[in-house]
């Protein structure tokens, strides 16, 4: 019956599409073995953490892995933002889970929040793909999630072509607190898919800092070189 199953529903690497993979996985051991690992998890002062210097008090921020075109984790977050593969999400996210609970420098969060997605996106999406991923980190690192605390105020048009001013000018005022309560005195884990020049993170994590007693600290899973 699972011969019969595979022929009519293959599950296929989404890496090279072999064949040959856990029933669970959604990579086959060879792409798993040649993931672009960045190491900024356990690096103080790695690149991710330089983005914010100067511009927003961080405590710790990194990445999992390297995004680049063509590559195996683009091929997952494509999956996830535009194929309606939320699995690739929570997939990305045990990784990255996996990262954070070796490091041990992330071990005093309180709290993960998702980066909130604006309705309209939320709409034509049908989910948020970064609560998607929070979801995989807590499956295999559990700390609370938050999913309501802060909230996308603004729509703003994708930031894929724009340059890094136009990138922070364009995410002044889009995201607001609206249940301070929730995050008072915790230290917050912002957590996205891909950061690029940082300002999506920065205006979120904006917000979240003017609440009392709030640390910061920021983890995707791919950074862009």
């Amino acid at each position: 019956m699972d011969d019969l199953l595979h022929l009519f529903f293959p599950h296929v690497c989404i890496g090279c599409e072999s064949d040959v993979l856990d029933n669970e996985s959604l990579l086959c051991a060879e792409c798993m073995h040649h993931l672009p690992y960045t190491g900024f998890i356990a690096a103080k002062a790695n690149p991710v953490e330089k983005i914010f210097y100067g511009r927003m008090n961080v405590q710790h921020a990194a990445s999992a892995f390297y995004f680049n075109k063509e590559s195996v984790i683009q091929n997952l977050i494509v999956q996830l933002k535009y194929k309606s593969n939320q699995l690739a999400g929570n997939f990305l996210g045990k990784l990255l889970g996996n990262e954070l609970m070796k490091s041990q420098r992330f071990d005093d969060i309180d709290v993960m929040i998702p980066l909130p997605l604006n309705e309209k996106k939320f709409f034509k999406r049908g989910y948020n793909q970064s609560l998607a991923i929070v979801n995989g980190i807590n499956s295999v690192w559990q700390k609370p999630v938050i999913e309501n605390a802060v909230e996308r105020i603004l729509f703003t048009e994708t930031q894929t072509h724009k340059g890094r001013i136009d990138r922070w000018q364009t995410m002044e005022g889009v995201f607001a607190v609206t249940q301070p309560s929730l995050i008072e005195n915790k230290h917050i884990l912002l957590v996205d898919d891909v950061v690029t020049t940082g300002a999506t993170l920065e205006a979120c994590g904006t917000s979240i800092l003017k609440i009392p007693g709030v640390k910061l600290s920021v983890a995707t899973v791919a950074y862009t070189i």
